[in-house]
């Protein structure tokens, strides 16, 4: 895939508040690429940029070789779905859809022609003559997408599109989205705060947090191989613990050693070490590395989830094999399963600058 967007070192401040600071990211052709980060960590606002509705305090908008800067949103190849669907109440849902094209002077047969193609592209053909306040909430959601696509952008910016739908629909929507992307071959920057949503829908999640890229990869990448203990907290559920570093492929994890695959971080290190809950296997007392005891379990439908309490830490363990409250077991561990990540020098070196 070629690049088609490059951020140039951008930095943003409102007030005295810096939002982000020296960006670089590059946004390739047809792919989806998610901006993932809790409120306040500067996706809205890198969205706002790539859009044109903020400008930057230094830095330039790269978009296919020409800097676009100063442009203004409407003269972008682009169009924003934001989280408010922000339909016109007075007008029918083809009148919606139309908008953009009228304000463009598209001839009448084109126009009638697109709404058909676009309705029929959100799953609601024969919905035309119907007035927003008569649509659910997924469906006024699909209408602002298909108002949206008919402009033919080359970029759709998608800021929190789903947030006020509720699960089963945000759920359904997710592959509508995953679906009208691979039809139209349109790149899609989108924005959330909710991990699932990122890991089911990109080709490329950004892990933002206090105007940093923390890391950039695939939703395989960024769950299986965190690049810091920012990562692992906020992509799904981990267990973070401190420990040593002994030697090559060697940790010790609350005074017990484990074997693991890392290598290159010396001896005696002091390392945070992140394991999934999915990755601790419970097993019969004295066949395992750590003792502990079951002190909590809840049922999720696919799996239990467990509490243990197991050398004066409580670990998440989620299995298929339900233990019950107080049962006994030991903690064993894949060396696989064991990321090994190098502990911050201080607090704020958890806003890690990542060059591209």
């Amino acid at each position: 895939m070629t690049k088609l967007i490059d951020l140039v070192n951008i930095s943003k401040s409102f007030d005295d508040t810096l939002v982000l600071d020296d960006l670089n990211l590059y946004i390739r052709e047809n792919e989806f690429l998610t901006l993932l980060g809790p409120s306040g960590c500067g996706k809205t606002t890198t969205l706002r940029i790539i859009g044109g509705f903020t400008t930057p305090d230094q830095g330039k908008v790269i978009f296919d070789g020409k800097d676009i800067t100063g442009v203004a949103p409407n003269k972008r190849p682009l169009n924003t779905v934001f989280q408010k669907y922000a339909l016109f109440p007075h007008m029918n849902i083809e009148e919606n859809i139309a908008f953009g094209l009228k304000i463009k002077n598209k001839p009448k047969q084109y126009i009638k022609d697109k709404i058909q193609y676009a309705l029929k592209l959100v799953n609601l053909d024969g919905y035309g003559k119907r007035m927003p306040d008569q649509l659910s909430g997924g469906q006024q959601q699909r209408i602002a997408i298909a108002r949206a696509i008919v402009n033919e952008p080359k970029v759709l910016l998608l800021d929190e599109p789903l947030g006020a739908l509720d699960l089963k629909l945000r759920q359904d929507m997710q592959y509508e989205l995953i679906r009208l992307k691979n039809e139209l071959g349109i790149t899609f920057i989108y924005v959330t705060h909710d991990q699932e949503e990122a890991l089911t829908m990109s080709d490329t999640i950004v892990v933002m947090n206090q105007g940093y890229i923390q890391q950039i990869g695939t939703p395989e990448d960024i769950y299986n191989e965190p690049e810091n203990a920012f990562v692992a907290d906020f992509i799904g559920d981990s267990n973070i613990i401190p420990g040593i570093m002994i030697k090559d492929e060697l940790v010790e994890i609350l005074g017990h050693r484990f074997a693991c695959v890392d290598t290159g971080f010396g001896t005696n290190k002091p390392v945070d070490v992140v394991i999934r809950p999915e990755d601790v296997e419970l097993v019969t007392p004295g066949t395992g590395t750590i003792s502990g005891k079951v002190s909590h379990i809840i049922f999720k439908g696919v799996h239990y989830e467990m509490e243990v309490m197991a050398a004066g830490f409580e670990w998440l363990v989620q299995s298929t094999k339900m233990f019950p409250v107080g049962t006994e077991v030991d903690i064993k561990i894949d060396p696989f399963n064991i990321q090994i990540m190098n502990k911050p020098e201080s607090e704020d070196e958890e806003a890690v600058k990542l060059d591209e």
